[in-house]
């Protein structure tokens, strides 16, 4: 299944917990040998795979027993790595703010 914009919040959470448990696997490594490694609980990971919530140290103590910790940089990339960024040497923003609407109601004076 692909995670976009369009599917619930429980669906991705389902499917990511799908998907974590295949790499687990994949590392033919038992829940019990997980949780040693990651010093996590075996319910925890249980209730992670199961589609359940872990707190994020959890996850990310868990996606590092399973090599996976560079895929974390995917998760939220760096907007000061962008190619743009490059060009404009611009100062990166620290705010968020509305932009004020444009009135486009300016004529020339000679339209009828």
């Amino acid at each position: 299944m692909r995670i976009d914009k369009n599917l619930q919040n429980k669906a991705i959470a389902g499917e990511l917990s799908k998907r974590f448990k295949q790499y687990r696997i994949a590392h033919s490594m038992t829940r019990a040998e997980l949780a040693e490694k990651s010093m996590i609980s075996v319910g925890t990971i249980a209730r992670f795979e199961n589609g359940g919530d872990i707190g994020m140290l959890n996850l990310i103590k868990l996606l590092k027993v399973l090599d996976l910790e560079e895929k974390i940089d995917m998760l939220i990339p760096d907007q000061e790595e962008r190619p743009s960024s490059y060009i404009n040497n611009s100062v990166p923003r620290q705010r968020a703010r509305k932009r004020k609407k444009v009135d486009n109601d300016w004529k020339w004076g000679d339209e009828k």
